[in-house]
Order: structure tokens, then C-alpha cells, then sequence
């Protein structure tokens, strides 16, 4: 299940402080070459939004150390290269799919050394240390005191207590010099809030496996006993429902949504980012496909690049990491037997080494897709890392990289958060946001039915008598952005005036999950392989972008760039995801110790379609956007 970014837990931010965000998002993209003088003019995206919500503590110390990014604009700002974009993506533009490579966007757009050198000069001058220049020239890198870094950027630095921590942070957008200002995107570093990365979620990083009675495929085994065939279980509102699927593999998948076809995705490659690595994810994803019927990787076929070194892995939880790597790998797989997996590894959870990663992703320019399962909530954005995110995805779809990301695993985010939002970066307007089905796959590879995947939760009464009252558990991401107006792609498709999430949706929900197969740990020390049924968005985003190798594979295309505008003018490509399921959940077993039935196994009801506030409807939704992808998805792309 997809993991979640844990930035600046703001979860009040209001609509002024929204319509704030809007307005420096929209003047870093009609940035444009300044005029050179000693003016000084402000920075787009540099102050945060939480300092209205946070209590004041004063000035920060002016000795108090200070480390920061300053991200450089793309030659001729961002605004330049969102044209380019959107044209080459736009069917009947004279640059339809004329991508650059990377050699050529770094010639038409990126950094030169003489705006770096201009820029490192002003800071240096300013009292503040370069310490160095990112890949690409993206940034600069300084360190240095508050007051050179007031100096440098022309406002004041306080202290403040923001969610628990007591951190630093301009109280007011930051300025630079005319001459230099349109070289600045923006600044990050500043404001010191904690700003990671979590997977959405991850199985336990201790053993873990499935319990019996589950089906082989939907509806197998009805739940009407327990395990011992003897103990009856009672029915949920008057229905005796199937046990959950013991989960579904990549014969299935490919079955149901791909039907007979001689595409493989060879041919393309399809990239996945998360942190860290896990080390036995060649044996994993080989000893699975063996197992499962999927093709054996060719050499060559899955690769990694890992930085120099891993760092954070406590804060991070390092080995939750390497699930959510594990399900990536063999769902891309399990959906494009032929495509090449390219798996970007993150130094850590942080922010600024996921921007450094998707920046390696589309430098690289050898991926076509980019598969990412990981998140956060959009009121924990600050303005400096959307800007960052946007110029990565931007200079992506130039190159024909097309970005899928998760839409989340807690519904409308009220239950987690205490405020219905969308998350981010799925809600960014130029990535493809997957949102989540639960799905019913027969005995013959059909798919039964789809619903929106939202879960509520029954549990076995102790004396087995009944279930508890349903309470929410979890379900597919999805919302109204507050930051992002509508695209032009979503006219006559939502009715709101902001851009909504997610776009397209596929398999997500856990108990009609995926079975896939890592290296765990299991008790008394034992360290072996073993499988197990999981879900989340972060299943649908790999499908989906496993099922969209087959199509551009069957363009012959070096890439599609910014996806959306095609998913959007294919509509008929799409199942429409509407009505009741005929079954209002699945019956679940689990070992009370997570790994065998020596203590005991406990029971649940698990349902569909309980989405928290979000409701699937017919034609677009919140839950699964404009639908399902169908075999028309594979021919789509031209």
C-alpha cells in the first residue's frame, strides 16, 4: 500500500492561505527574464503557509546555522517549458510528441554555468558558503548563520513551534537582487519542519502471511465455516460472502484487463522510485514470476541505481521500504512481461533526496514511464517543494517521461487528518493520478464486477454470534485540490473549477490484493521467502503503468509526455466504475501471529464501496476518475 510523505503536518490550511499558494504557483510559471539593476524583487514559493497557524517565539538566533537549496529556474522560466509540454502532448500541435532528449532540453532550457556562477557570487557575497551545485545545475547548495541568510534573502527569519517541533522559518516571501531574480525558482531549507517521505504503507517488516480459508480466485470458498470446517460464521446483513481471494497474480491480472494480446511492453522501460533498496529484490521477483507462471527476467531486464549511500534509515524505517519496492517490481512485471524495470532508489525518505532522484529519473531519459507510490497530504506541501516537484515532471513530459502517482489509502483524508483534502504530488496537474478499484476476478480470468475501493471493518464478535458495527478502515485517495486550478484536459469532465484526482483507477483494495513473494523474517531468526496478499494505490499505480508499456509498444513510441490529455480524449478506452457490487464485502482470515494458525485465527467482514465521503458515481468520480483502463487502452496511444 502506498506509502505516505510526512512534510510540515499542517492540516488548517484555509482558503486565504490556499488562494496564497495559488498565486505564487501561478507567478513562478509566468516567471520571465527580469530586467538587470540593483531592484530587488521577491521570490515565488519561499514563505510558508503554516506560519499563520503556528505560535510565534521570536527571532531566530542570528548565530543559529542555516542550510538551504537554491533551486534555478529553467532558461526562460518555468512558464517556457509548460508550453512546451502541453504541445507536445496536444494532438494536432506541430510538436505532437516531438520530445527532446536530455542533451536537448538542457541545450533549449536548462541552467547554464554563468547563472550559477552569478548566483553562487550574489550569495557568497551575502555572507553564505556554496557548498555545492546539484546535478543539471538544479540548485546550489549554501550553509552559513541566519543573519547572512537575512542578508542574502531579505527577510526575516523567527522561531516558531509548528506541530510539535520548534523550527525556523522566513516570515515573509524572500527577496534577491533584479539582476539575478529570474535565475530563482525558489528556496527550500529555510523552514526547517521536518519534510520526509513514508510509503503509503508497507507490509510488516517482520514475517508475514495470509491465513486460510482465502479463494484462489473471487467467490471460490464461501464463508459460511471457519477454518475447521465446523464453526459456523453468521452472515453480514443477511448474506453469506465469499472468503477474500488468497490474491491474485499476474496470469489473473493480465487476464482480466488485458485479454488475448501479443504486446509484452518490450521495448519500453517503465521506472519506479522509492527509498532505499531491498537487497533481495532480484531473487524476490525472480522466485515469484517462477512460481506464478510470469515470464523469467532476461538479462538486463530489471536494473537499479542506488546513490552513493543510504541515510535516515531509522527515521525512515529502511525496511518498510523494501516491500513497497517488491510489490512495484512484480506488478510492472506481472503486467509487461517484456518491458524493462528500472528501479531509482531515494537516499532517504526526505524530500530533497526524492527531488534528487526524480531529477536522475529524467536526466537519465531512458525511462518512458515512471511509476511512484508514495505521498502526502496537499495542506503538508510547502510552496518551495511544489515548485521543485513541478520543474522535475515538467522537464520529464518534454523528454516523453510520462509520472503516474498513487491517489492515497485514506479516502477523503478526514479520518487521518481532520480535513477532507486530496494529497500531493497525485493532485499535480502534470503527473497521471491512479486512484482504486476493489475487483473481482472469476475462475476463467474475467473480471466480475469493479467497485470503488473503500473498506469499513466487522470483526467477529467473541462469541461468534454476530460482527461488529463497520467502522472505516481505508480506501482509495481523492479530492479537489486546493492548490491547482482545473487543466484544460478536465473541461466539461468536472464540474469544479480546481483541478480533481484521481484520473484513471485500477485493483487497490487489500482484500482483493495482489499476491506477491519477498524475503522476510520470520520468528526465532528464520530469514526465508514467503508470500502474501497486499493492495493499496500503490498496486494500481504499477498495473496501470504495466498496462501502459503494452500501449506504447504498440505506438512504437519513445514516449507519450504528459498522459493525461490522451487518457481524457479516450474516454471509450475506460470502464466507467458505477453501481453496487452484488456482494457488500469479502470475509478475511488472519493468523493472530501474523505468520501460523498456532495463535489462532481472527475473522473479519471487509466491504466495498464505503469510500469515507468520497461516493462513486456514474461518469467521473473521486474514487476511480474516469474509469478503469479496458483492452481499448492498448491501441489508444498514437
Amino acid at each position: 500500500m502506498r506509502r505516505r510523505r510526512i512534510t510540515a503536518k499542517t492540516i488548517t490550511v484555509g482558503a486565504v492561505l490556499a488562494a496564497a499558494l495559488a498565486a505564487v504557483l501561478v507567478a513562478a510559471l509566468a516567471a520571465s527574464p527580469a530586467t538587470a539593476g540593483p531592484s530587488e524583487k521577491t521570490v515565488p514559493n519561499t514563505k510558508p503557509l503554516w506560519t499563520a497557524h503556528a505560535t510565534h517565539l521570536g527571532g531566530a538566533s542570528a548565530s543559529a546555522p542555516v542550510s538551504a537549496r537554491v533551486y534555478l529556474a529553467p532558461r526562460g522560466g518555468l512558464a517556457a517549458v509548460k508550453e512546451a509540454a502541453i504541445a507536445m502532448a496536444t494532438p494536432g500541435s506541430a510538436s505532437y510528441h516531438q520530445f527532446l532528449t536530455p542533451a536537448q532540453y538542457q541545450a533549449q532550457f536548462g541552467t547554464t554555468d554563468a547563472t550559477v556562477q552569478a548566483v553562487s557570487s550574489y550569495l557568497t557575497s551575502a555572507g553564505l558558503k556554496v557548498t555545492g551545485v546539484g546535478a543539471s545545475n538544479r540548485y546550489v547548495t549554501v550553509k552559513g548563520t541566519v543573519s547572512a541568510a537575512e542578508k542574502a534573502f531579505g527577510a526575516q527569519i523567527e522561531r516558531y513551534l509548528h506541530d510539535g517541533h520548534t523550527v525556523q522559518a522566513p516570515a515573509s516571501l524572500l527577496k534577491v537582487p533584479g539582476d539575478i531574480a529570474a535565475s530563482v525558482l525558489t528556496v527550500s531549507g529555510l523552514d526547517t519542519t521536518p519534510k520526509i517521505v513514508k510509503p503509503a504503507s508497507a507490509p510488516p517488516p517482520a514475517g508475514f502471511r495470509n491465513a486460510r480459508p482465502c479463494s484462489a480466485y473471487y467467490g471460490e470458498k464461501s464463508a459460511s465455516v471457519q477454518a475447521d470446517n465446523s464453526t459456523p460464521l453468521p452472515k453480514f446483513e443477511g448474506q453469506t460472502l465469499p472468503y477474500a481471494p488468497c490474491g491474485y497474480t499476474g496470469t489473473q491480472f493480465r487476464s482480466a484487463y488485458e485479454g488475448t494480446t501479443s504486446l509484452d511492453g518490450t521495448g519500453i522501460t517503465v521506472a519506479i522510485t522509492d527509498a532505499y533498496a531491498a537487497p533481495t529484490i532480484a531473487f524476490d521477483a525472480s522466485t515469484y514470476a517462477a512460481r506464478h507462471g510470469d515470464r523469467a527476467y532476461a538479462a538486463g531486464q530489471l536494473t537499479q541505481t542506488l546513490p552513493r549511500a543510504f541515510s535516515h534509515a531509522g527515521q525512515c524505517d529502511a525496511s518498510g521500504w523494501y516491500g513497497e519496492e517488491t510489490l512495484d517490481v512484480e506488478a510492472v512485471h506481472a503486467m509487461a512481461q517484456g518491458a524493462n524495470i528500472h528501479y531509482y532508489a531515494s537516499a532517504s525518505c526526505f524530500d530533497s533526496d526524492f527531488l534528487d532522484t526524480l531529477g536522475k529519473v529524467v536526466d537519465d531519459g531512458t525511462a518512458q514511464l515512471v511509476s511512484n507510490s508514495w505521498g502526502d497530504l496537499e495542506a503538508n506541501e510547502s510552496p518551495d517543494t511544489v515548485a521543485a516537484y513541478q520543474e522535475v515532471f515538467l522537464q520529464g513530459a518534454t523528454e516523453g517521461t510520462s509520472f503516474m502517482f498513487s491517489s492515497g489509502d485514506n479516502g477523503d483524508e478526514l479520518a487521518s487528518s481532520g480535513k477532507v483534502q486530496a494529497d500531493y504530488p497525485t493532485s499535480d496537474p502534470y503527473v497521471t493520478s491512479v486512484g482504486g478499484t476493489s475487483t473481482a476476478i472469476g475462475q476463467s480470468g474475467n473480471l466480475l464486477f469493479q467497485t470503488g475501493w473503500g473498506t469499513e471493518k466487522a470483526s467477529l464478535l467473541t462469541d461468534g454470534s454476530g460482527w461488529t458495527s463497520p467502522a472505516f478502515l481505508y480506501g482509495a485517495g481523492g479530492g479537489t485540490s486546493t492548490l491547482f486550478e482545473r487543466p484544460d484536459y478536465q473541461d466539461g469532465v468536472t464540474s469544479s473549477s480546481q483541478r480533481q484526482d484521481p484520473d484513471v483507477a485500477m485493483d487497490a483494495d487489500p482484500t482483493t490484493g495482489m499476491l506477491v513473494g519477498e524475503t522476510q523474517k520470520f520468528p526465532k531468526g528464520v530469514i526465508a521467502y514467503d508470500e502474501y496478499r497486499i493492495g493499496g494505490t500503490s498496486l494500481a499505480s504499477p498495473l496501470f503503468a504495466g498496462m501502459t508499456a503494452l500501449s506504447l509498444q504498440h505506438a512504437a513510441s519513445h514516449g507519450a509526455g504528459l498522459l493525461n490529455p490522451v487518457i481524457y480524449g479516450h474516454a471509450g478506452a475506460f470502464n466507467d466504475v458505477k453501481g453496487s457490487p452484488p456482494d457488500a464485502g469479502n470475509v478475511r482470515a488472519d493468523y493472530a501471529n501474523s505468520v501460523d494458525a498456532s495463535g489462532g485465527i481472527v475473522y473479519s467482514v471487509r466491504t466495498f464501496n464505503q469510500d469515507s465521503s468520497l461516493a462513486l458515481t456514474s461518469g467521473y468520480d473521486l474514487v476511480t476518475g474516469i474509469g478503469v483502463p479496458n483492452t481499448g487502452w492498448l491501441t489508444a496511444i498514437s
